[in-house]
């Protein structure tokens, strides 16, 4: 019966252990991503915001089926210069590295950041200036820029930490064009790439675009190892008063 009463628990034993929940890798849901720059770039901010040649960190805040915030920190990641409203970007092949994509400006003026594509995902970050600095971005390339009001620019500077914060609320729920160097309002298929229609079902199991799995048979498995345990000692208990 001591036998028994051991296996029962030894079983037990390694069902919690196997409920035990895994490290989360944050870099695959915060698409945490460091960055050197051999040169100056400009990034969205309050007026012509430019980040100078160095190592930076970019983060996903908060990412929704339609609108990103990203948030670009120091190399030692205890200052954000910019919290920056981003909507999804389709590429046809996806690369192992990061890609970033820039706007053309004349020689010796910082680029402006355009686009950010995590490794191994086929959706990225395309970034929205405030309208003023788009239209005037627009100018320069002879091409349409996503833009959002102007008058938002000031949540771009706001130390945020959350996705509930007033500024990050205000950022999502703003209204985003494309405008062109003359200020038109076009359709935002002239900036981002919509994914083609023949693979958008696919596109729905990419790792940047699933749901969180919400059911899991983790959980069964430590209730069953609890109550193996529990069985065992019950057993043992029985044991001893028949015996």
């Amino acid at each position: 019966m001591n036998r028994f009463r051991f296996w029962v628990m030894t079983f037990g034993l390694a069902l919690v252990v196997l409920a035990l929940p895994a490290g989360a890798k944050a870099d695959e849901w915060n698409k945490k991503t460091v960055v050197t720059f051999s040169a100056p770039v400009e990034i969205p901010g309050v007026g012509a915001q430019v980040l100078p040649a160095g190592t930076y960190v970019f983060k996903l805040l908060d990412s929704q089926s339609n609108r990103n915030i990203v948030q670009i920190f120091n190399e030692r990641q205890d200052h954000v210069f910019s919290t920056i409203l981003a909507i999804p970007n389709f590429r046809i092949q996806a690369t192992d590295k990061t890609v970033m994509t820039f706007r053309e400006r004349a020689t010796g003026q910082p680029e402006a950041i355009r686009a950010w594509f995590y490794p191994g995902n086929r959706w990225g970050q395309e970034f929205v200036y405030p309208k003023k600095r788009a239209i005037e971005l627009a100018k320069m390339t002879n091409q349409p820029v996503l833009a959002m009001p102007t008058e938002l620019a000031t949540y771009l500077a706001e130390p945020i930490k959350s996705a509930e914060e007033p500024p990050v609320i205000a950022l999502m729920e703003a209204p985003i064009e494309a405008v062109t160097p003359t200020g038109e309002v076009v359709a935002m298929t002239e900036v981002v790439e919509p994914p083609p229609v023949q693979t958008a079902a696919a596109q729905s199991t990419e790792p940047d675009q699933s749901l969180p799995q919400t059911a899991s048979p983790v959980p069964l498995l430590g209730l069953i190892g609890f109550l193996s345990i529990a069985a065992g000692l019950g057993l043992s208990a029985i044991s001893k008063r028949l015996f």
